[in-house]
């Protein structure tokens, strides 16, 4: 009831999945990352232990393609779901269950795979691949929202829209950048808004959070000077003043 892509940025190394559907809140059901390891959307009838099986195994060694059979191999219901994974060296593999709603289907490619179940029509899956592959060279957190954008477009989930979420996943345990729209009538526009904002006003505050392997600072003067205004007055704007 889904549509995503799973990636790994060549330039960067870093991972992300982005998402959409027509039911509540599927950031929190459906997209995985772990650092260093992969990105995973699992989907359909969602079974988020795949994900979390599949980031397992390949953190301990195993590629994409071998730690997603391992774990469908264990799953009774596998027919029912959907899912799509990359590990860190942009191995990419997807499964779709033959019980999946119609129209179903994947593509996979180098450093990427696309997946969707009860769409339109075949031609979502086929733009966001060739979306995704036309923005070689952009940042990854662009890539993902291009293709999201071209799925939209080409019709999407064939019950409506509801929710949609990016997640993009660097160096660090915690994610670089976590986005959703949990209940809209026009997600994936709303997402795009949203992460515009989040450009200028999110992702300085993160890069500037304390790292692994760095000891920890002061929060950029820049960062925490813009932070003081309230949101309309920020670059980027949105939120609300005091009332």
């Amino acid at each position: 009831m889904t549509f995503s892509i799973v990636a790994r940025c060549p330039l960067t190394g870093r991972l992300g999945v982005a998402v959409a559907t027509a039911v509540p809140a599927v950031g929190s059901m459906c997209p995985f990352t772990r650092a260093g390891t992969g990105a995973v959307s699992t989907q359909s009838w969602v079974n988020p232990y795949l994900a979390l099986g599949v980031l397992d195994l390949i953190a301990g060694g195993a590629r994409a393609p071998e730690a997603l059979a391992a774990v469908l191999e264990k799953d009774a219901a596998r027919e029912l779901r959907q899912i799509g994974v990359v590990d860190a060296a942009g191995r990419a593999s997807a499964f779709t269950g033959a019980e999946c709603t119609p129209w179903c289907g994947q593509e996979t490619g180098e450093g990427f795979a696309v997946q969707g179940n009860m769409l339109t029509g075949p031609e979502v899956i086929a733009v966001m691949a060739s979306a995704f592959r036309a923005s070689t060279g952009a940042p990854l957190d662009e890539r993902l929202m291009r293709a999201m954008e071209a799925g939209d477009a080409a019709g999407g989930d064939k019950r409506g829209r509801q929710s949609a979420s990016l997640r993009i996943q660097g160096a660090e345990d915690y994610p670089a950048l976590d986005l959703r729209v949990d209940e809209h009538p026009a997600p994936i526009a709303e997402l795009r808004r949203v992460l515009e904002i989040a450009r200028l006003q999110l992702v300085p505050f993160v890069e500037g959070m304390p790292k692994r392997d760095a000891p920890p600072g002061p929060a950029p003067e820049s960062v925490t000077a813009m932070l003081a205004l309230s949101p309309p007055q920020r670059p980027g704007g949105g939120g609300s003043a005091p009332d």
